[in-house]
């Protein structure tokens, strides 16, 4: 009976996803291709950031796209996460608080033109809406993959890409699905210079 349960969950989360990807606008996620292909093309750096499992992502999306985009040498996207040097985080959650965590690192390394993406479902993380504030005093060019309402954050970013499901766990699932798609197109379709 157990068994039969899990079963019938497992069915339902899967519907669940399948028709948040199939009932969805990809116009905002070929945009984001198309920023990132340039970034790669111009060296630009791109930034990303999350808390939580969207900041698991976040370091799983960098990974994706520092190494496979084209097997040349030197041809990946300069592409960091926020949230991968533990003592940075907690160095700027100690001294400036939580909220700053991804602020003072951009203000440090971003510079004119480079990109910021941002997950989170609920589109509310103080320290995300400020990291976008950083951002836009660096004049970044911003991307929020977004669940829920898509909250402050829908409105603030450049390009936002948002699933409207109130659910965090696809919503997570739902930011992973962008980046692979981004990176299997680009992987597939990026032609040296």
């Amino acid at each position: 009976m157990t068994t039969d349960k899990m079963i019938a969950h497992c069915k339902d989360y899967a519907q669940r996803l399948h028709d948040a990807a199939m009932d969805f606008d990809y116009t905002p996620v070929a945009t984001l291709a198309e920023e990132l292909t340039q970034c790669l093309e111009d060296g630009r750096q791109v930034f990303i950031c999350g808390n939580g499992g969207s900041g698991a992502n976040a370091v799983h999306i960098a990974n994706d796209f520092l190494y496979p985009i084209t097997k040349e040498y030197g041809k990946g996207i300069n592409i960091q996460a926020l949230t991968a040097n533990s003592a940075v985080v907690t160095c700027l959650a100690n001294d400036e608080g939580y909220d700053e965590i991804f602020a003072y690192q951009l203000g440090v390394q971003a510079n004119d033109g480079d990109v910021l993406i941002v997950l989170s479902g609920s589109g509310n993380s103080p320290n995300i809406v400020r990291a976008l504030e950083a951002a836009k005093d660096k004049n970044m060019k911003t991307c929020g993959i977004l669940g829920f309402s898509g909250g402050k954050v829908k409105d603030m970013v450049d390009t936002p890409i948002h699933f409207a499901i109130d659910d965090m766990q696809i919503s997570e699932d739902l930011q992973m699905m962008v980046a692979n798609m981004i990176m299997q197109w680009m992987h597939t379709h990026y032609k040296k210079a």
